[in-house]
């Protein structure tokens, strides 16, 4: 069996131009090493999988002038990975300062790259805090990690911060759709942004995903239905049904969807935060000013336009009340099924309350 080489490795960016979504960090880097003004310790923060190790190895090569040589490896012995997750320790931080006293034997830098950097102990980050302020000439530091606050500030103070920014699902679904044209895949465009949804704006994730996917298909067109059969997401249709059940007061056509929900598998939890998130998308569709905000596709955009007519705010703004309460219950709920079930059933009789209310006031009145 030939040996498979994932995608999230095989399309892995090796120049700044390849990185998807963080134009304002690698155009800064870019200039840096033009200019000659690099810093000599840096620190990448931000979500998984939005490039921060991947730039780290860019910066080292062009500073080293390494060439890629197609594995996306880096192989020089002037550039050094460390995972601070696996070496937290002091004595791993002094072994790493006794290897900065000595300068490279070619090239220019010695660059030392420290992978969650944020596992690193207290006495550790306090015995790298003076090399990392004062480095020699020849070494610099590229620091990552995905959360920043358990960075002492010490060492903040000690690095020039570069902030990644979570990848929107436009630019996943775009660089995914690249990746399937070079691999001769047929895919729909619509399965492609589901997959970037479930990504959360990790680039990696959406890679590993789409693989996943790809085998699934076994050399079929990858559909947004097999998709979403593998991926186990709900479909947006369930969501548009329940909510007409609701607008219309349809209690029973509310409650056996919901059933059908259980019976594919789906968690009621999952399927509380998915109708709560669908009243804020209908709610986005009520002002084109905030049209911008609903990230799905063309097609469903369409749907949620049309539904957004029939559903008064005050309703959405009521039912996303009632449904965000219960999502904060349903973990302590005893019978997690009849909390979902009551939570469907109040919503449907929203108008019938504001009704009554209104009849209220008119007689106290």
């Amino acid at each position: 069996m030939d040996h498979f080489l994932v995608s999230a490795r095989k399309y892995r960016p090796i120049s700044f131009p390849d990185v998807v979504g963080q134009a304002h960090i690698t155009t800064t880097l870019e200039n840096a090493v033009k200019s000659n003004q690099l810093a000599q310790a840096l620190l990448f923060c931000g979500p998984r999988g939005v490039g921060k190790t991947t730039c780290a190895r860019i910066l080292a090569r062009i500073v080293n002038n390494v060439e890629d040589d197609g594995t996306h490896e880096i192989h020089s012995l002037n550039i050094y990975e460390l995972d601070a997750a696996s070496n937290n320790s002091v004595e791993d931080i002094r072994s790493l300062v006794d290897q900065v006293r000595y300068p490279p034997q070619k090239g220019k830098f010695k660059i030392y790259i420290i992978d969650e950097v944020h596992m690193l102990s207290n006495a550790a980050f306090n015995a790298f805090l003076k090399t990392l302020e004062e480095p020699p000439p020849y070494v610099i530091f590229i620091l990552a990690t995905t959360e920043k606050h358990k960075i002492i500030p010490t060492i903040l103070s000690r690095c020039q911060i570069f902030d990644f920014d979570r990848l929107s699902i436009t630019e996943i679904s775009n660089q995914l759709a690249k990746v399937a044209e070079k691999e001769s895949i047929d895919v729909e465009p619509d399965a492609l942004h589901l997959i970037a949804e479930k990504a959360d704006g990790a680039m990696r994730d959406a890679l590993s995903l789409f693989d996943m996917v790809v085998t699934f298909s076994k050399g079929e067109k990858i559909t947004y239905s097999t998709t979403s059969k593998n991926l186990h997401v709900l479909d947006y249709d369930y969501f548009f049904k329940v909510t007409d059940a609701l607008i219309t007061e349809n209690s029973s056509e509310s409650l056996l969807l919901f059933d059908e929900i259980l019976k594919k598998g789906f968690d009621g939890h999952h399927f509380l935060t998915g109708l709560c998130e669908h009243f804020r998308n209908l709610l986005v569709c009520k002002e084109e000013k905030t049209l911008k905000l609903l990230e799905v596709a063309n097609n469903v955009k369409e749907k949620y336009s049309v539904q957004a007519k029939t559903a008064s705010s005050s309703f959405l703004l009521t039912a996303l009340n009632i449904g965000q309460q219960a999502d904060l219950q349903y973990k302590i709920s005893k019978n997690q099924r009849l909390h979902v079930e009551l939570t469907l059933l109040k919503m449907c009789h929203i108008e019938q309350a504001v009704q009554l209310a209104n009849t209220l006031k008119k007689k106290v009145a």
